[in-house]
């Protein structure tokens, strides 16, 4: 694993400490506030930089309004300390004001925590995401005397018969979410319409990273899952357009929908942005496809 960040322009070296600063600055109040024994002895271990930003192929496109995110795997000594909510979100909230306010971030960071043990396990059981993040990844923190386990490689047949399967379940159920949301939507529910392309997209997306890393963080935020995936096949960047207010409306609308499409009385949809949606999350689940289905021939091939 890399230590070095070189390769990146100072501004975005300033800006990847102010995330690691504000990372454990608000573990450590959350743990602070503990008193339960398995708390006391919590610790921050690693928080490493993976994804484009660590290869250094990250894209930023003003004309397209395409940016690559910041990418973070922070690493805990305890499942428990995992909980996002628990732990995690004055951290969260502060990188979003820091985001908002543009004078310290201007790149939207995205982190995932894992317990090192549970790490281990996966970098063992030859999971992709994180033998990438291993080979290619950069320590902005390191707490010594904490070291990951030799990864082991999966084999050709395994990776297929894991794969195949992790995508047929997914993407079967990502096409069952939108058809129920084009049946419910001609029953004049649009609220439920919505709550429904949510969740076609959510599964999309999932079944796609499944297949691509054999990993996908336990997230509803489809603009993590957005990013996630667009960072590992470009083809994947041009299904939600970014170039006028309708079309950021429109995603913002889905986006929200996991919550506010069930439960609050003032979620609204026109049928226009439910039309434009529809249209998306098809084409969506089509690339979707065409790139699961790619990776996962590739694999029959090795396996032959």
């Amino acid at each position: 694993m890399k230590t070095s960040l070189d390769h990146l322009p100072a501004g975005k070296r300033k800006e990847l400490d102010l995330v690691v600063e504000v990372l454990r600055s608000g573990f450590a109040e959350a743990l602070s506030r503990r008193t339960m024994p398995r708390f006391r002895n919590g610790k921050l271990l690693k928080i490493i930089l993976f994804g484009s930003y660590a290869r250094g192929d990250w894209v930023e496109d003003p004309k397209g309004r395409y940016f690559s995110d910041y990418d973070i795997l922070v690493v805990v000594n305890h499942e428990d300390l995992t909980d996002l909510e628990e732990f995690w979100a004055k951290a969260d909230e502060a990188l979003l004001r820091e985001l908002a306010s543009g004078e310290r971030l201007r790149t939207q960071p995205n982190f995932i925590v894992h317990s090192l043990d549970d790490v281990n396990e996966q970098l063992r059981l030859g999971r992709y995401f994180f033998t990438d993040i291993l080979r290619d990844g950069i320590k902005l923190f390191d707490e010594q005397g904490f070291p990951f386990a030799a990864p082991v490689a999966l084999s050709p047949q395994d990776a297929y018969v894991e794969t195949k399967a992790y995508f047929d379940e997914w993407h079967a159920s990502a096409v069952g979410f939108l058809d129920t949301a084009r049946y419910v939507r001609g029953q004049s529910r649009p609220k439920e319409a919505a709550f429904q392309l949510h969740q076609a997209v959510e599964r999309a997306y999932h079944g796609l990273i499944l297949a691509l890393t054999l990993y996908s963080a336990k997230t509803h935020r489809l603009n993590l899952l957005r990013d996630r995936a667009e960072s590992l096949d470009a083809r994947l960047i041009g299904i939600w357009p970014r170039t006028n207010k309708f079309e950021r409306q429109g995603f913002d609308l889905i986006r929200r929908a996991y919550v506010e499409a069930r439960y609050s009385p003032h979620y609204q949809i026109s049928e226009e942005h439910l039309t434009w949606l529809e249209e998306r999350v098809g084409s969506l689940q089509t690339t979707v496809e065409t790139v699961a289905l790619e990776r996962i021939e590739q694999l029959r091939r090795s396996a032959a």
